[in-house]
């Protein structure tokens, strides 16, 4: 209990330094550094965090952590197609405990921890405090961590200056941030946009 409480308490006053991933990756290409600055919630665009719920988690602000709904229709839409086609359904919560506090990979062990840890996260820290560490430690492509890197780098603003179809952009690339540029869309990368900034104009960040 310990080695899981200490850190979210700490975390919800101190800004997670780096995660896990981050230390991975650089291992994996060698680099010695990384595209990373922490911004508040309140410098991030409206029109980024709702296109990130719109596209990720759009049911962010009714849940308590694990969406139970989603993860049953998830189950069925899995077993219909027999692992021809997969769905997941982990929360934005859940994404952001695996990100900050667990290790990248699969096993029944890291998705009980997550489950765990997504109820931990919403006691702790609440919807906000989540939003904003997740904008912060997400991956956005080769060395990009964070939107205030990835608004900079791929559309030369600050993450505050964001408008609708450059959020919509950089929500669809971050099932493959690695594979997809927001900077370079794909017409498959532009109609997932489309359909994200349709959906975003019906988040309330509440």
């Amino acid at each position: 209990m310990a080695l899981t409480v200490l850190p979210v308490v700490a975390y919800r006053f101190v800004d997670p330094p780096l995660t896990l991933l981050m230390v991975i990756r650089a291992a994996e290409t060698r680099s010695v550094g990384w595209a990373r600055r922490w911004v508040p919630l309140h410098a991030v665009s409206p029109a980024l965090l709702r296109a990130v719920v719109a596209a990720e988690d759009d049911r962010f602000f009714a849940h308590h952590g694990v969406d139970w709904t989603a993860l049953e229709r998830a189950r069925e839409y899995n077993e219909r197609w027999q692992g021809r086609r997969l769905r997941g359904a982990g929360t934005i919560t859940m994404q952001c405990a695996r990100t900050v506090l667990l290790w990248p990979g699969r096993s029944y062990v890291r998705k009980a921890l997550e489950v765990y840890l997504a109820y931990l996260l919403e006691l702790a820290w609440g919807k906000q405090r989540i939003l904003e560490v997740y904008v912060n430690t997400v991956e956005w492509g080769d060395g990009v961590y964070g939107v205030e890197a990835a608004a900079r780098r791929y559309f030369g603003v600050p993450a505050a200056r964001l408008d609708a179809w450059q959020s919509a952009l950089l929500a669809a690339v971050l099932p493959n941030p690695r594979r997809w540029s927001p900077a370079a869309p794909t017409p498959y990368l532009q109609a997932r946009a489309a359909i994200i900034a349709a959906r975003a104009e019906r988040v309330r960040l509440s």
